[in-house]
């Protein structure tokens, strides 16, 4: 197969056009796949797997296809295989529900234990998996590879799953599933988005199943005192999206 075929049969092989941002003189490097890398701390960082969604959904009678937890864990080998980050930290709702972990298949499990190998690994809790990771703990059945913090700082980033309502310096989090809307090509493209303006800064969710709120809304426009930057993300480059280029439709 020549060079140039392989490359259009995997495209996701691409290297990553990522946008580089400071973040309260962080440089904080925001990747294609939602991931956000720390170079001078050799972290990297993933907010809201919501792994087990679609079991979650079986579970109510709502089918899915049960295949998000492999799809987002092979993105998260992706970056992993790309970077040979020193320290993992996932930022929250990493699970879907406090009985996610124990309906994970033996191989997710076990593709879990393989990532974490070699590297610090660090769990920061989410109002959604709080009592699985609580559970796990205690629980062999459940146990998962690295530690489970309440938050985490690396320089002067404050690292959570919710941001805060009152502006806090260097703060990341994520939660609240940014998505911005903007009009390409004649149509509206609608895409996960990084929102930042130098003091903190907000990640896409990593999940495959997760879905997005719109930037403009309230609850993600109110936190910021002045207009923020979208960084949204796209199959090999992530897109810097000023405040008035972004609509205000769902």
């Amino acid at each position: 197969m020549s060079p140039a075929l392989r490359e259009a049969l995997s495209p996701m092989r691409r290297p990553c056009g990522a946008l580089r941002v400071s973040v309260r003189g962080e440089s904080c490097v925001l990747r294609c796949s939602g991931a956000l890398w720390l170079p001078e701390h050799g972290a990297l960082v993933a907010g809201d797997l919501h792994l087990e969604k679609g079991s979650a959904f079986a579970v109510r009678g709502q089918m899915l296809p049960p295949y998000d937890s492999r799809a987002t864990l092979d993105r998260l080998a992706a970056e992993i295989a790309a970077l040979n980050p020193r320290t993992v930290v996932l930022l929250g709702d990493s699970f879907h529900d406090s009985r996610a972990i124990g309906r994970m298949t033996a191989d997710d499990r076990a593709r879990l234990e393989m990532l974490a190998q070699g590297r610090d690994w660090l769990w920061v809790e989410g109002n959604h998996d709080r009592r699985a990771l609580e559970q796990a703990d205690v629980d062999a059945q459940t146990r998962l590879p690295g530690q489970v913090l309440g938050h985490l700082n690396l320089g002067a980033l404050h690292l959570t799953h919710e941001p805060g309502h009152a502006p806090q310096p260097g703060e990341v989090a994520g939660h609240l599933h940014p998505a911005v809307r903007v009009a390409a090509h004649g149509r509206g493209v609608r895409r996960p988005c990084f929102v930042t303006d130098g003091r903190r800064l907000i990640l896409p969710a990593f999940g495959a199943f997760t879905g997005g709120l719109n930037v403009r809304d309230p609850a993600i426009a109110g936190l910021f005192e002045t207009p923020p930057l979208f960084a949204a993300l796209g199959r090999d480059k992530v897109h810097a999206i000023p405040w008035d280029k972004a609509s205000s439709r769902a």
